[in-house]
Protein backbone atom coordinates (compact mmCIF):
# COMPACT_ATOMS: atom_id res chain seq x y z
CA UNK A 1 0.00 0.00 0.00
CA UNK A 2 2.88 2.39 0.79
CA UNK A 3 4.47 1.73 -2.61
CA UNK A 4 1.11 2.34 -4.30
CA UNK A 5 0.87 5.67 -2.44
CA UNK A 6 4.39 6.54 -3.60
CA UNK A 7 3.50 5.62 -7.20
CA UNK A 8 0.26 7.64 -7.05
CA UNK A 9 2.01 10.67 -5.54
CA UNK A 10 4.59 10.78 -8.33
CA UNK A 11 1.92 10.02 -10.92
CA UNK A 12 0.16 13.21 -9.77
CA UNK A 13 3.46 15.11 -9.97
CA UNK A 14 4.01 13.76 -13.48
CA UNK A 15 0.57 14.95 -14.56
CA UNK A 16 1.14 18.45 -13.18
CA UNK A 17 4.76 19.01 -14.21
CA UNK A 18 4.49 20.95 -17.45
CA UNK A 19 7.80 22.51 -18.41
CA UNK A 20 10.16 19.71 -17.49
CA UNK A 21 11.97 18.58 -14.37
CA UNK A 22 12.75 22.00 -12.94
CA UNK A 23 9.09 22.95 -13.15
CA UNK A 24 8.25 19.72 -11.28
CA UNK A 25 10.54 20.49 -8.32
CA UNK A 26 8.13 22.74 -6.38
CA UNK A 27 5.36 20.19 -6.88
CA UNK A 28 7.60 17.33 -5.72
CA UNK A 29 8.72 19.43 -2.76
CA UNK A 30 5.11 20.13 -1.76
CA UNK A 31 4.11 16.46 -2.08
CA UNK A 32 7.06 14.97 -0.19
CA UNK A 33 7.62 17.64 2.48
CA UNK A 34 4.15 19.02 3.25
CA UNK A 35 1.43 16.62 2.12
CA UNK A 36 3.14 13.34 3.00
CA UNK A 37 5.94 14.60 5.31
CA UNK A 38 8.30 11.96 3.96
CA UNK A 39 11.23 14.39 3.94
CA UNK A 40 12.13 17.72 5.51
CA UNK A 41 12.84 20.69 3.22
CA UNK A 42 16.54 20.34 4.03
CA UNK A 43 16.48 16.65 3.07
CA UNK A 44 14.64 17.52 -0.13
CA UNK A 45 17.31 20.12 -0.93
CA UNK A 46 19.91 17.34 -0.56
CA UNK A 47 17.88 15.18 -2.95
CA UNK A 48 17.80 18.03 -5.48
CA UNK A 49 21.55 18.53 -5.12
CA UNK A 50 22.22 14.84 -5.77
CA UNK A 51 19.73 14.90 -8.66
CA UNK A 52 21.64 17.80 -10.22
CA UNK A 53 24.93 15.94 -10.04
CA UNK A 54 23.73 12.67 -11.59
CA UNK A 55 23.08 12.14 -15.29
CA UNK A 56 19.52 12.35 -16.50
CA UNK A 57 16.50 14.61 -16.11
CA UNK A 58 16.30 16.24 -12.68
CA UNK A 59 12.62 15.43 -12.13
CA UNK A 60 13.13 11.72 -12.75
CA UNK A 61 16.30 11.71 -10.67
CA UNK A 62 14.49 13.43 -7.79
CA UNK A 63 11.64 10.91 -7.95
CA UNK A 64 14.12 8.04 -8.01
CA UNK A 65 16.11 9.38 -5.06
CA UNK A 66 12.99 10.07 -2.98
CA UNK A 67 11.70 6.55 -3.68
CA UNK A 68 15.11 5.05 -2.89
CA UNK A 69 15.37 6.98 0.36
CA UNK A 70 11.91 5.88 1.47
CA UNK A 71 11.61 2.25 0.33
CA UNK A 72 14.86 1.20 -1.31
CA UNK A 73 15.11 -0.11 -4.87
CA UNK A 74 11.42 -0.99 -5.09
CA UNK A 75 10.51 2.52 -3.96
CA UNK A 76 12.85 4.01 -6.56
CA UNK A 77 11.21 1.95 -9.29
CA UNK A 78 7.67 2.85 -8.16
CA UNK A 79 8.41 6.59 -7.85
CA UNK A 80 10.18 6.69 -11.22
CA UNK A 81 7.42 4.78 -13.01
CA UNK A 82 4.82 6.98 -11.35
CA UNK A 83 6.63 10.10 -12.54
CA UNK A 84 7.10 9.01 -16.18
CA UNK A 85 3.78 7.19 -16.76
CA UNK A 86 1.67 10.34 -17.17
CA UNK A 87 4.17 11.82 -19.62
CA UNK A 88 4.04 8.69 -21.75
CA UNK A 89 0.24 8.71 -21.74
CA UNK A 90 -0.07 12.47 -22.31
CA UNK A 91 2.54 12.59 -25.08
CA UNK A 92 0.86 9.74 -26.92
CA UNK A 93 -2.53 11.47 -26.73
CA UNK A 94 -1.05 14.86 -27.66
CA UNK A 95 0.81 13.38 -30.62
CA UNK A 96 -2.47 12.05 -31.97
CA UNK A 97 -4.24 15.38 -31.39
CA UNK A 98 -1.33 17.46 -32.71
CA UNK A 99 -1.13 15.38 -35.87
CA UNK A 100 -4.80 16.03 -36.49
CA UNK A 101 -4.93 19.75 -35.51
CA UNK A 102 -1.36 21.03 -35.94
CA UNK A 103 -2.33 23.96 -38.18
CA UNK A 104 -5.01 25.21 -35.75
CA UNK A 105 -4.71 28.63 -34.07
CA UNK A 106 -6.13 27.15 -30.87
CA UNK A 107 -3.22 24.69 -30.65
CA UNK A 108 -0.73 27.56 -31.03
CA UNK A 109 -2.55 29.54 -28.32
CA UNK A 110 -2.47 26.63 -25.87
CA UNK A 111 1.26 26.13 -26.34
CA UNK A 112 1.92 29.86 -25.98
CA UNK A 113 -0.15 29.97 -22.78
CA UNK A 114 1.86 27.20 -21.14
CA UNK A 115 5.19 29.05 -21.41
CA UNK A 116 4.67 31.63 -18.62
CA UNK A 117 3.40 28.95 -16.24
CA UNK A 118 6.55 26.91 -16.82
CA UNK A 119 8.77 29.93 -16.16
CA UNK A 120 6.88 30.66 -12.93
CA UNK A 121 7.25 27.09 -11.68
CA UNK A 122 10.98 27.10 -12.42
CA UNK A 123 11.40 30.44 -10.61
CA UNK A 124 9.48 29.06 -7.62
CA UNK A 125 11.76 26.02 -7.44
CA UNK A 126 14.86 28.21 -7.68
CA UNK A 127 13.67 30.51 -4.88
CA UNK A 128 12.83 27.57 -2.66
CA UNK A 129 16.23 25.94 -3.15
CA UNK A 130 18.13 29.23 -2.74
CA UNK A 131 16.36 30.18 0.49
CA UNK A 132 16.94 26.74 1.96
CA UNK A 133 20.61 26.66 0.92
CA UNK A 134 21.44 30.24 1.89
CA UNK A 135 19.18 30.82 4.90
CA UNK A 136 18.17 27.30 6.05
CA UNK A 137 14.50 28.32 5.96
CA UNK A 138 11.35 28.46 3.87
CA UNK A 139 10.85 31.49 1.62
CA UNK A 140 8.72 33.51 4.06
CA UNK A 141 10.73 32.51 7.15
CA UNK A 142 14.04 34.07 6.06
CA UNK A 143 16.17 35.58 8.79
CA UNK A 144 19.20 37.43 7.40
CA UNK A 145 21.12 36.62 10.61
CA UNK A 146 21.01 32.92 9.60
CA UNK A 147 22.67 33.52 6.22
CA UNK A 148 25.17 30.83 5.28
CA UNK A 149 27.97 33.13 4.10
CA UNK A 150 30.06 30.27 2.73
CA UNK A 151 27.20 28.97 0.58
CA UNK A 152 26.49 32.47 -0.75
CA UNK A 153 30.16 33.17 -1.52
CA UNK A 154 30.74 29.81 -3.20
CA UNK A 155 27.59 30.27 -5.30
CA UNK A 156 28.59 33.77 -6.42
CA UNK A 157 32.15 32.65 -7.18
CA UNK A 158 30.84 29.65 -9.15
CA UNK A 159 28.56 31.90 -11.19
CA UNK A 160 31.37 34.36 -11.95
CA UNK A 161 33.78 31.55 -12.90
CA UNK A 162 31.16 29.96 -15.12
CA UNK A 163 30.68 33.24 -16.99
CA UNK A 164 34.32 34.38 -17.15
CA UNK A 165 36.49 31.23 -17.47
CA UNK A 166 35.73 29.20 -20.61
CA UNK A 167 37.39 26.00 -19.34
CA UNK A 168 35.15 26.02 -16.26
CA UNK A 169 31.90 26.65 -18.12
CA UNK A 170 30.96 22.97 -17.85
CA UNK A 171 28.39 22.39 -15.08
CA UNK A 172 30.29 19.26 -13.99
CA UNK A 173 33.56 21.13 -13.43
CA UNK A 174 31.72 23.93 -11.59
CA UNK A 175 29.93 21.40 -9.33
CA UNK A 176 33.16 19.55 -8.53
CA UNK A 177 35.14 22.74 -7.91
CA UNK A 178 32.31 24.22 -5.78
CA UNK A 179 32.10 21.02 -3.74
CA UNK A 180 35.84 20.96 -3.09
CA UNK A 181 36.06 24.68 -2.24
CA UNK A 182 32.86 24.63 -0.15
CA UNK A 183 33.92 21.48 1.69
CA UNK A 184 37.31 23.00 2.44
CA UNK A 185 35.78 26.25 3.68
CA UNK A 186 33.31 24.40 5.91
CA UNK A 187 36.16 22.35 7.36
CA UNK A 188 38.23 25.45 8.03
CA UNK A 189 35.48 27.75 9.31
CA UNK A 190 33.06 25.12 10.68
CA UNK A 191 29.93 26.22 8.79
CA UNK A 192 28.16 29.50 8.42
Amino acid sequence: MMLLNLFWTFFQVGILSFGGGYAALPIICEKVTSENTWLTVAQFTDVVTISQMTPGPIGINAATFVGMRLYGVLGAICATLGFVAPACIIVTILAIIYKKYRKSDVMGGVLTGLRPASVGLIASAALSIITTAFFGAELFEINIKNTDIIAVCVSIAAYILMKKVKKLSSPISIIILSGVVGGGLYLIFGGA
